[in-house]
């Protein structure tokens, strides 16, 4: 089940200043091979005393600020969060022999900014935020259905489903970013961004090269 990567190498002398441009680009020629759900990612968190979890979500927006995502804070990964912000997100790009890794810190984004975004899913999936007690334990399907069903009926005669006070956005505030290129021989790129400084806002990136 061996595969031969013969990716071309990152080339360390055109790396921008930040690691978001370059996470631009990654992103945009996945999106432009066609892969299904480019903006899938790996979330990875961990209770207090250490036991991780990971799961699947799709990556919402991103900007100098960080990587956000949004879920029901009463989910395992938002009670996780909750308890212990430290986070890692990964990107298998396995298509393009590429992955990001990402570590860092999670905070609630705004919720004028889950408003926003809450107000731009479409309306099956608003109420789909309702109905779900996302990671507790269901007796079957049909109650699902049920709860969606009571759901629906609740909001029949409302166009702007408000947002669950339960459910809203985390913000990924990275402080390594990896870039990770297949390379011929297992001889893999690895560039990795550092986040320094004081946490007032002057931030700058140290790039250090891993060995694969």
């Amino acid at each position: 089940m061996r595969r031969h990567y013969r990716g071309e190498g990152i080339d360390v002398g055109a790396l921008p200043a930040t690691p978001f441009p370059m996470f631009t680009a990654w992103l945009a020629e996945v999106a432009r091979a066609e892969l299904p759900e480019p903006n899938a990612m790996v979330v990875a968190t961990a209770t207090p005393d250490g036991r991780p979890s990971t799961r699947t979500v799709l990556l919402k927006e991103f900007d100098e600020r960080g990587f956000v995502f949004y879920t029901n804070y009463g989910s395992r990964k938002g009670v996780e969060l909750g308890a212990n912000p430290a986070v890692s997100l990964l990107f298998p790009w396995h298509a393009l022999a590429r992955q990001v890794i990402v570590t860092g810190s999670a905070e609630r984004v705004s919720r004028e900014a889950t408003t926003e975004y809450f107000r731009s899913r479409p309306r099956g999936s608003r109420i789909g935020a309702w109905a779900s007690e996302q990671s507790r334990p269901v007796a079957g399907r049909e109650q699902l259905e049920k709860r969606y069903a009571e759901a629906e009926a609740g909001f029949a005669d409302i166009d702007d489903i408000p947002v669950p006070e339960f459910w809203g956005g985390f913000r990924v505030v990275p402080g390594t970013v990896e870039f990770w290129q297949g390379r011929e021989n297992r001889m893999h790129d690895r560039l990795r961004y550092l986040r320094e400084g004081d946490g007032g806002g002057d931030v700058s990136w140290r790039v250090e090269r891993l060995s694969p």
